[in-house]
């Protein structure tokens, strides 16, 4: 009999501060940032402050010890590149750093990782990084086109993904509003960026399933829906939908009766609560309850998508869309 299939986190984050010489950067500017910076870093258990210069090895060996201890067997860890405008010139811009050869050491010392790189489209050397993580063992990649500003609809990015396309590296895309990171571009949340993508074959994961992330944020779950129609490669995951606003998404979800195309993720280190879901009637008291009593966080949002009623393929299915190598 063929072994199990692996169950994935399709969406965490891979975070440093650079003082180790990962070449990571952190920079938390305004006090919202600043304070919800904290509240992550204590929601997920993390004891050293974020300029510590242990931190980088500290939070790889917590959150490998979390993937360990939860349902899931693997995580989908995410690169995040720096920002730039369509001419390829870097913009100072961002709160954070993560580059590909720090997520590549990180992934190949810890098998519970899997590599989703991050290239801007616009850098002057965008193919040619492609190519070396393609070489490298990229098995997905990840952009934030409203925080890292990309219009996927230019022309001068299809041979991006083109390639990407070719060798089947899924694209793994922000939708939707963003409150934990800077945004650059506001229109650049919305799904219908990714046409061109779909057109040119390439496989996406609509993070967040294009859902609000505050009251005055919009909804596209609706557009989403009319692009999984259009395009059969065209996915969504659940990732941080565990929290005030966009848990409203998570009952579109199960009612739009299109389950085969959302992935498990959690969107880690952002905090996972039970009682949003609890009062949207999506589980029970008992199961808020339990769910409250669950420190790790990877393991309190599997826990979650499990009591609502996601099955066994939604934690799979990532193993289906990844790039093999």
């Amino acid at each position: 009999m063929p072994p199990p299939a692996s169950r994935y986190d399709c969406h965490v984050h891979l975070v440093g501060n650079g003082q180790d010489g990962s070449g990571c950067w952190l920079r938390i500017e305004g006090l919202w940032l600043k304070a919800l910076s904290e509240i992550m870093r204590r929601a997920v258990g993390m004891p050293l402050p974020l300029t510590h210069k242990d931190f980088d090895v500290k939070y790889v060996e917590a959150l490998r010890e979390l993937i360990r201890g939860s349902y899931v067997d693997k995580a989908l860890l995410l690169a995040q590149d720096e920002v730039f405008d369509e001419e390829g010139k870097k913009i100072d811009f961002g709160s954070f750093h993560v580059p590909n050869d720090y997520l590549f050491k990180v992934c190949a010392e810890n098998p519970e990782f899997v590599p989703a790189v991050s290239i801007h489209p616009g850098r002057k050397d965008a193919l040619e990084e492609l190519d070396r993580c393609l070489a490298s063992g990229a098995r997905a990649l990840k952009l934030l086109p409203n925080c890292q500003n990309v219009n996927c609809s230019l022309p001068q990015y299809d041979e991006f993904w083109r390639r990407m396309a070719a060798a089947g590296l899924p694209f793994l895309c922000h939708t939707g509003g963003e409150m934990t990171v800077p945004v650059m571009n506001r229109s650049y949340q919305d799904p219908r960026i990714l046409r061109r993508p779909l057109e040119l074959g390439v496989k996406v994961i609509a993070a967040h399933s294009s859902g609000n992330s505050h009251f005055f944020d919009q909804n596209y779950f609706g557009e989403l829906i009319k692009l999984m129609d259009e395009f059969p490669k065209m996915y969504a995951d659940t990732s941080a939908l565990n929290s005030p606003i966009r848990s409203g998404v998570l009952k579109q979800v199960k009612e739009s009766g299109r389950l085969g195309r959302f992935l498990h993720g959690s969107d880690y280190p952002v905090p996972v609560g039970a009682f949003w879901v609890r009062l949207r009637g999506l589980i029970t008291t008992a199961q808020w309850r339990a769910a409250g009593k669950i420190p790790n966080l990877i393991e309190r949002d599997a826990f979650l998508k499990r009591a609502m009623g996601f099955d066994e393929d939604h934690f799979t299915r990532l193993g289906e869309i990844l790039r093999t190598v």
